[in-house]
């Protein structure tokens, strides 16, 4: 970035554009750099605040990260080696999220605490607007924002140098070095020091991914030679697959594993499942080695034995279709859904306690109810939830009852995974004073991690049915979008054209079944019947992208939506009324998917 001190330019020069600016925001003729009038225009269009910093606590930051990892030594060395100075060395996330502050000087710290620039803070220019953070995200360069040159007046006291980190293999943005003091000891030296310091945290990642690539290498190579079938590693964004899977499986295959293994790495303690594949295949992948190394990364090697397509001669084998077909109020076609209804229905007919394991809203408290109401019709099945939690004396009275009632209960535990630590001892005596009676089944979350429930309720039960996430099944889409809206206005004439379809289809779907209901009650307070297409979609769903977005990408993503509809689809008029340069939104519409 040239004429990053623009001299010249004095501070109250500083102060009368931005003045003028705000008085008149379609003036060119001001004496600022380009980069700062560019990002004025983006925090106007965002109305951001002019005077004050307005800013939510956004959450506690997770330290045990590769970025954490390689920048704290060369924080800690930097902030020992300026401990005279008022200077703050500040860590962000790529969303701007603060994680880390050193700084040894009293006054600069009161002063940054002043406006927030502290922990668990996003200072992204859709909070805050122009500064040294939240603008070398945007423009994806170094950045130094001096006094009035900051959008908010209250940041007017001081001087940010900020300089995005990248990953070394990749180039993908990790986060942003920034060092920031009074803007009265502002020196545009600052911004070399913050990119040397940015340089050293790179340097660090690679290290840590020559380490991690490294040992990744050797425990495929030892899996590969022990294992004949299917074997598949990750570390990061390092994928390695044998030439067992690349024959075996087509792309569209391959892509639907590698996510399926995504899932899995995220989740320690689920150690396989049964994947359904968009050929109609099925794959058993497993953990073969976990192994953390020592930045915290964490490197996985699979086994995947992937089942063969049944002869078309014969009939279907079991493991295709399996069971009676699905039973009313349970409704998809998928096979992975089927699966488990006829899972879990073995478990109630064998009496076989049972836990159902997958995210929240994808249908393990349905497969349940299902699975009883279709083999015992009239059969009480005692339903506890995390609304009963809120009373625990009266949760251990309802299920003590019932499991003292006859040998013969059926209880189901919702999303045990919450269940407050008061509980989960009591709970435990309770299931182990009845143990090997009646049925009990559990849902739990399995990115969720509470080893005090691992430890004391789970080993409880003896079988464990996997609920594939709506991501990994949206041919199911196709009965339950027409099922959920009869269900939310009975007799709604309101139809999804195939392109709407197949941009609910596209969507990454954290939230499952139960987010899906909530878009098509949003959709329809606004359009009860007809034909509804990808215009009459909320914001969110008219994305393909293929992850959850954070907080702050989503509002920059339902922002150029917007702008979008309201420039009749005009890309570069969407630019301009939301301040950006054309290059900006066309990157920003193939980052976010949106259609």
């Amino acid at each position: 970035m040239s004429d990053l001190s623009n001299k010249g330019v004095s501070a109250g020069d500083r102060q009368m554009a931005r003045e003028e600016f705000l008085s008149a925001p379609g003036s060119d003729a001001l004496p600022v750099r380009p980069a700062v009038l560019h990002s004025w225009r983006r925090s106007q269009a965002l109305h951001i605040h002019v005077d004050r910093v307005e800013l939510p606590f956004v959450r506690e930051p997770d330290l045990d990260t590769p970025l954490m990892n390689a920048a704290q030594p060369v924080l800690r060395s930097i902030a020992e080696d300026m401990s005279s100075q008022p200077v703050s060395v500040i860590l962000t996330s790529a969303e701007g999220l603060i994680l880390e502050r050193f700084s040894s000087d009293a006054g600069i710290n009161r002063a940054l605490d002043d406006v927030k620039l502290a922990r668990g803070y996003s200072y992204a220019e859709q909070f805050v607007g122009t500064n040294g953070i939240g603008t070398a995200i945007e423009t994806r360069q170094p950045t130094y924002i001096l006094g009035s040159e900051h959008y908010v007046g209250e940041l007017g006291k001081l001087a940010c140098a900020g300089v995005p980190i990248h990953h070394p293999g990749s180039g993908t943005l990790l986060g942003v070095l920034d060092m920031t003091c009074r803007a009265e000891h502002a020196n545009p030296l600052l911004l070399s020091l913050a990119k040397s310091a940015s340089r050293q945290i790179e340097s660090q990642l690679l290290s840590q991914a020559n380490e991690r690539e490294t040992a990744l290498l050797t425990t495929y190579l030892a899996t590969a030679r022990r294992y004949s079938r299917g074997v598949l590693a990750v570390a990061g964004e390092m994928v390695l697959m044998n030439a067992h899977l690349r024959r075996t499986l087509d792309a569209r295959d391959q892509i639907a594993l590698l996510e399926h293994a995504l899932d899995m790495q995220s989740i320690s303690h689920t150690r396989t499942l049964v994947a359904q594949l968009p050929s109609g295949r099925s794959a058993r992948v497993s953990v073969a080695d976990r192994n953390e190394i020592r930045s915290g990364a964490v490197n996985i090697v699979f086994h995947v034995a992937v089942e063969d397509f049944p002869d078309a001669s014969g009939p279907l084998t079991p493991a295709r279709v399996e069971g009676d077909p699905l039973p009313a109020g349970l409704v998809g076609n998928s096979a992975s859904l089927r699966r488990s209804y006829n899972q879990v229905r073995r478990c109630y007919a064998d009496r076989h306690w049972v836990l159902m394991e997958g995210e929240s809203g994808s249908g393990r408290s349905t497969l349940v109810k299902s699975a009883a109401r279709k083999l015992a019709p009239a059969t009480h099945l005692l339903v506890l939830t995390p609304r009963d939690f809120g009373d625990p004396e009266r949760f251990l009275d309802l299920l003590s009852q019932e499991l003292d009632s006859s040998d013969a209960f059926n209880v189901l535990l919702s999303d045990i995974d919450r269940l407050p630590e008061q509980l989960v001892d009591p709970v435990a005596l309770l299931l182990q004073s009845v143990e090997g009676t009646g049925w009990v089944a559990a849902t739990t979350n399995a990115q969720t991690q509470r080893p005090e429930v691992d430890a004391t309720l789970l080993p409880f039960f003896s079988h464990t049915v996997t609920v594939q996430a709506l991501r990994h099944r949206t041919e199911d889409l196709h009965e339950l979008i027409p099922h959920l809206i009869d269900q939310i206005h009975p007799g709604s004439t309101a139809q999804l054209t195939p392109a709407a379809v197949r941009a609910l289809s596209k969507h990454p779907w954290a939230g499952n079944v139960t987010q899906l209901r909530r878009i098509l009650v949003e959709t329809l307070n606004t359009r009860r019947g007809g034909v509804i297409d990808v215009d009459h979609l909320p914001a969110e769903c008219r994305t393909s992208v293929r992850r959850t977005l954070s907080q702050i990408e989503s509002l920059e993503r339902d922002a150029i939506v917007r702008s979008l509809l309201d420039n009749n689809g005009n890309k570069a008029d969407a630019a301009a009324a939301l301040g950006f340069s054309r290059a900006t939104i066309y990157r920003k519409i193939k980052e976010f998917g949106i259609h």
